[in-house]
């Protein structure tokens, strides 16, 4: 069951430049889930840290089409070094989404470009579509 609401998310414009938040409110080892756009269905992604490092994916699973996370902002696994699909227990590889067990195994999450700017924000570096 899916216990998450729009609101749950931060919802930010889909446009390069926008800032989604500063890195120090990611955890090193944790990630955190935004809405992009307005509307109805705003599109999902999250942002993992990894150390000075962030990586972010659309936020649908490649084997059910579901989200990730089944409470909010809880993507990865015990010990923070996979993302992990709360659905079915997939896990996926930090720094490229590539899956490495479960029923997507060889299949990948889709990117999203994001980077730190110089004043410590995580910022999307184009905007976001919801395909490959």
């Amino acid at each position: 069951m899916d216990t998450r609401t729009t609101t749950d998310a931060q919802t930010r414009p889909n446009r390069p430049g926008q800032a989604l938040c500063g890195l120090d409110e990611i955890p090193d080892g944790t990630a955190k889930g935004f809405d992009l756009g307005a509307g109805d269905e705003p599109l999902e992604i999250f942002v993992v840290r990894e150390g000075p490092r962030v990586f972010a994916y659309v936020n649908v699973c490649p084997h059910t089409g579901s989200p990730l996370d089944w409470q909010p902002d809880d993507f990865m696994n015990e010990d923070g070094c996979h993302i992990m699909c709360h659905t079915h227990g997939a896990l996926f590889e930090v720094a490229d989404g590539f899956c490495i067990a479960g029923p997507c195994a060889g299949d990948s999450l889709t990117p999203v470009k994001v980077e730190v700017d110089g004043a410590g924000n995580v910022v999307l570096r184009e905007a976001v579509t919801d395909g490959p």
